[in-house]
Formats: C-alpha cells, structure tokens, sequence
C-alpha cells in the first residue's frame, strides 16, 4: 500500500508538471502576444475557471501525500526519508513560490492592473514567464528526489 501511495504522489506531481509546462509554452505566450488586447481576452477568457482552479484542488493533494509517503517511509532508511523529505521540500517550495510571486501578478495581469497600462502588462507577463520556468524546474527537481526515492525502494 506504501508504494502505491507513492506512485500516486509522484503521478499528480507529474501532472503538476505538466500543467505548469503547459501554461508556460501555450498560456503565456497567448497572454503576451498581443497586451493589451491578449490580456483583455484572457480575463474573459477566465470568468468561469482559470489555472488556479486546477493547482488549488491538485497542489494540496500533492503535498498531503508528499507528506503521507515522508511519513510512512520514515523509518525505511536515511537515505529514502532525505530524499522523501526533500521532494516534500521542493513541492511546498513550489508553492509558496506561487502564493508569494506568482498570484500577486495574476491579480495584476487578469484583475486589477488598467488595461491602458502596457508597459505594465507586458512586463508583469515577461517576469511571470521567466519565474514559471523556474518553478517548473522546483517541481522537477522535486520529481527527481521522489523519483530517486522509489528507486532507494526498489533497490532495497
């Protein structure tokens, strides 16, 4: 049951992934392509559900069992709990990231920033562009160390 677990944790991280390399080579190259008017079609765009739908229902689920495979593999060795414990690290990482940078910018780009202000736009979406490629690379590297992990597993 333990492993199933784990697989389970490092499929919706995978799926996290995925998303996120999704919006960073469809999403936002919509977004920028033509501010302000990009910009004026992804607010309507949004009304009814946008990506943060998605990452507030699947990043949870993600660090609940990031933490629950940290838990139950606690004692299989050191090894396994650092790099459980790591991959743990980075998800919540990902996310403070996206609490801290990321929804502060969206709030600018699809709510509050006047869509007069181009220079504002076009720069909110280049810096949104830029950090999304590195939190990508926070899930990924949180993907290698739960990969790695169940690698450990199997070894043992």
């Amino acid at each position: 049951m333990k492993i199933i677990i784990l697989f389970a944790s490092i499929s919706i991280a995978s799926g996290l992934l995925f998303v996120n390399l999704y919006t960073s080579l469809v999403d936002v190259k919509s977004w920028g392509s033509n501010v302000p008017n990009s910009i004026a079609a992804a607010r309507d765009y949004f009304k009814a559900a946008n990506p943060g739908d998605f990452f507030r229902l699947f990043s949870p689920v993600n660090q609940v069992l990031g933490l629950l495979v940290l838990i139950l593999f606690w004692r299989s060795s050191p090894s396994i709990r650092l790099c459980l414990g790591t991959a743990f690290f980075l998800y919540i990482l990902g996310d403070v990231l996206t609490f801290a940078y990321f929804y502060p910018r969206n709030d600018l780009m699809f709510k509050t920033a006047a869509l007069t202000d181009v220079d504002l736009l076009r720069k909110t979406v280049l810096e949104w562009r830029m950090m999304n490629w590195i939190r990508s690379l926070i899930i990924l590297a949180g993907l290698g160390f739960s990969f790695l992990s169940l690698h450990k597993i199997y070894s043992l």
